[in-house]
């Protein structure tokens, strides 16, 4: 089986020019052939923002980008046919898809209601610091822009637990919605500020069955309408595991198909409320590695004084390897956003080669790594930030080195603080596969390490061209391999393709150095290109 990349096709600040959908149809065929595999795509409904909402502020799950609501008939990423024709492209091009599901809370209800509600303690949610009062809530959804075409179900307060704004006095807190299907809150795992059900805008009642029925519907709507392979589901920590399985059960039951689900379960700090929500979905669902993330972060910033040989320690790659999607980034973590915790740009190619070469874990490529991206917000200091994250130069060599070499048996050197490392010996479904990576976090670096006896005496080189050596693999298969400092080397078989394709990258630079003037760039060139 060859190994899966998936890649998130978006970030936070991605233009709000309705561009993505057609930006991703035309990129699909480029993407597989550098190596993804699947592509998780941003939420494509309407949201309370309209044109200029990311989707995780849910408005009409059924507005794909078709009726004028919210000042826009177009979502932020394009319409309803763009997405659609983008879905087709992507599978077309041998690219499974994988949508965001948001259904934790909606925001941006057409009417106000009276609605009894207690009002929280903030810190503690299962503390009720009043006695039942009304407040006016925007808690009524009739999409009068839509008028029942898919779906004419009305979304009122008996669907909603929880609300955060009194619109009589312009009061914000946090109000329990006594409705008839509970006084208090659902039952969550995430016991943060006591109970952790409520996260923002109107919180979604499972405890009513006709809620439930509506977003099973919906469901088998939007599979038939738009045909994706997989699910992203949002904030499921704030959720009761039982609806998802029940949601997930019900569409993988009636359609016969697996839909790859991963849940963002965001608990950097908290291994084991993940393991238990793993537990409590049955293995349903896959959950991003937020812990890893947070060891990446921390590596990045404290430099040579992290201890590299405990990058994989408490993480869910280490524990459940089966369920983990690792990853470097996303659109939370990215700097200005609300879980920002953004790993330093010198660390990130050390980050992708831990999930992108070793035997465990689904990666997942952030969107500014293959891209990059420039933006300006505010911070949490209040002053305005511009924002360059730079595209990782070598991201792609990365990506077909994993495609073509990350095989076989691992072999693990996590034996000193400031540099480890891993081989694989590859295998024979792979044709020249296998390789050994080095990493190192302080000065320059060496390791011996095994690379396999299938591999004795062949010729080595560093895909990355950081160290220009060639290693020969001994009769035994161990070999000494190389890493400058605060780098990675992916070393692997000497491919003379790619000698000869970095040889005609080389005559053309050359030419149009010559040519131009430019001749002072040839140094820099055969530094490059080893010639």
């Amino acid at each position: 089986m060859d190994n899966y990349t998936m890649l998130q096709f978006f970030e936070w600040y991605y233009p709000a020019d309705g561009s993505l959908w057609n930006h991703f149809k035309n990129e699909a065929e480029r993407l597989k052939s550098i190596g993804i595999d699947t592509v998780w795509l941003p939420p494509a409904h309407k949201g309370m923002a309209g044109g200029k909402s990311s989707g995780y502020d849910s408005y009409d799950l059924y507005d794909l980008g078709e009726f004028d609501q919210k000042g826009s008939v177009r979502t932020k990423y394009g319409t309803k046919t763009e997405l659609i024709d983008a879905i087709a492209a992507g599978k077309l091009a041998g690219l499974q898809v994988y949508v965001d599901i948001v259904l934790n809370h909606m925001g941006g209800a057409d009417e106000k209601e009276l609605v009894t509600v207690k009002k929280v303690e903030p810190e503690n949610r299962n503390e009720f610091i009043s006695e039942p009062f009304d407040i006016e809530a925007y808690t009524k959804f009739t999409f009068p822009g839509r008028a029942g075409k898919y779906s004419d179900f009305v979304w009122d307060f008996q669907c909603f637990s929880g609300v955060d704004y009194n619109a009589s006095n312009q009061e914000t807190a946090i109000y329990s919605i006594q409705n008839q299907y509970g006084e208090g809150w659902q039952d969550v795992l995430d016991l943060e500020n006591g109970n952790y059900d409520y996260l923002m805008l109107s919180d979604i009642e499972f405890r009513n069955p006709h809620v439930r029925e509506e977003l099973l519907r919906w469901g088998e709507w939007f599979y038939e309408t738009v045909g994706f392979d997989g699910f992203r589901l949002d904030a499921i920590k704030h959720m009761d595991p039982e609806f998802y399985i029940e949601w997930l059960d019900h569409l993988r039951n009636k359609y016969k198909k697996e839909f790859y689900t991963v849940g963002e379960y965001w608990a950097p700090y908290d291994l084991q409320s993940m393991l238990d929500y793993i537990e409590a979905t049955g293995s349903r669902v896959s959950l991003f590695d937020a812990p890893l993330q947070a060891n990446f972060f921390r590596a990045s910033k404290e430099n040579s004084d992290y201890n590299l040989s405990t990058i994989l320690d408490n993480t869910l790659v280490q524990s459940c390897p089966q369920l983990a999607v690792t990853l470097v980034e996303n659109h939370d973590t990215q700097p200005l956003q609300s879980l920002e915790q953004t790993v330093e740009f010198w660390f990130r190619p050390l980050a992708y080669a831990i999930i992108l070469f070793r035997q465990d874990g689904y990666p997942c490529m952030f969107y500014t790594d293959l891209y990059g991206a420039k933006y300006e917000d505010e911070g949490n200091d209040g002053e305005n930030h511009e924002i360059t994250l730079n595209k990782l130069d070598q991201i792609e060599v990365m990506l077909s080195a994993r495609k073509h070499q990350a095989y076989g048996r691992q072999n693990d050197y996590f034996d000193q603080m400031n540099c480890i490392g891993w081989t694989r010996e590859g295998d024979d479904a792979h044709e020249k596969s296998g390789c050994a990576v080095i990493i190192s976090n302080g000065e320059d670096g060496s390791k011996v390490m095994n690379a396999g006896v299938r591999n004795a005496n062949k010729i080595y080189v560093d895909y990355l061209g950081h160290v220009q050596d060639e290693v020969m693999i001994g009769e035994d298969g161990s070999a000494e391999f190389k890493v400058k400092g605060r780098s990675v080397s992916v070393w692997a078989e000497k491919n003379h393709k790619i000698v000869i394709i970095k040889y005609i990258i080389y005559l053309s630079c050359h030419l149009l150095c010559s040519l131009s003037g430019m001749g002072f760039l040839e140094g820099y060139i055969i530094k490059q290109t080893d010639y």
